[in-house]
């Protein structure tokens, strides 16, 4: 009996994996069809073509650099100002008492639960105010650092939570056992709980990556010269009014999605202990 039922969880399993992964075998696919494949009739599973004529027109494309390096500085930039300030943020509402930490707490939770549609325009407004209150002198909206600010405003609630939840896994009682061998607070907060913090830092940040990496809803207010697109914005110019080019479109999805499946890769282990430390207190 209990074989039957671990067969069937395991058939389950494989037949979820099969739903979630075959979208993505599809892109792939798709991106190594010639254009006759592609249209033809009988949908081919297999490329009995393949082609590489996808990938050099995507390559050969000079605006996929430009939006490809306005991707990779905003992405950038949001997870490492993202990163600094919630985790002094996270530190604070985990290991202090202070007045107004339950309200703190309670609008990041608000913030975490509002639709990402609901605030584009008011953040376009509010970029579009300080830019004008500064004459000029603040380019933000279509420019790269009104996009960071953006993402930021989305990044900040989940990354802020997420860190507090690691902070609050690692008992304060090792830090007042590194300060009674001499530590001062703060090293022994750097000696001690610093390293054990870092795999929940890992999770977060790739979290906090992908979220900037793959936005696009933002990007389509707040960015309107081509020159200023980022990757997932620069993919919707295969979509013109003559039609899709879906071989491109495909080719340029697959380089898109390859750097984020590459460095999960190397950092899977640190994920896994990030995502279990922030569930366990000592």
């Amino acid at each position: 009996m209990r074989r039957a039922v671990r067969i069937g969880y395991s058939a389950a399993g494989l037949l979820i994996a099969v739903v979630w992964a075959f979208p993505i075998y599809w892109m792939v696919s798709t991106a190594f069809k010639s254009g006759k494949d592609m249209y033809s009739a009988t949908p081919q599973f297999v490329p009995l073509h393949p082609t590489g004529d996808n990938f050099a027109d995507v390559f050969g494309d000079s605006t996929f650099w430009q939006a490809a390096a306005n991707s990779l500085i905003a992405t950038v930039l949001t997870v490492v100002l993202a990163m600094a300030v919630a985790f002094a943020a996270a530190v604070a509402v985990a290991r202090f008492r202070f007045f107004g930490r339950r309200t703190f707490l309670m609008s990041i939770l608000i913030m975490k639960m509002v639709p990402s549609i609901a605030l584009v325009i008011p953040i376009f407004l509010t970029l579009t105010e300080i830019q004008d209150a500064s004459l000029g002198a603040l380019q933000l909206t279509d420019a790269v650092p009104g996009l960071v600010i953006a993402y930021l405003a989305f990044a900040l609630p989940f990354a802020v939570w997420a860190l507090r939840g690691f902070v609050l896994g690692v008992p304060s009682e090792l830090e007042e056992a590194a300060m009674i061998d001499g530590c001062s607070q703060v090293q022994a907060f750097r000696r001690v709980t610093l390293p054990l913090i870092v795999p929940g830092l890992v999770a977060t940040s790739i979290f906090t990556m992908i979220l900037a990496w793959n936005e696009y809803l933002l990007t389509y207010f707040l960015i309107s010269s081509p020159e200023k697109y980022t990757l997932p914005l620069w993919l919707s110019h295969f979509v013109t009014t003559e039609g899709t080019s879906f071989g491109p479109l495909m080719a340029g999805a697959t380089i898109i999605a390859l750097p984020v499946a590459v460095f999960f890769m190397f950092v899977q282990r640190n994920l896994a202990r990030g995502l279990t430390a922030g569930a366990v207190r000592g």
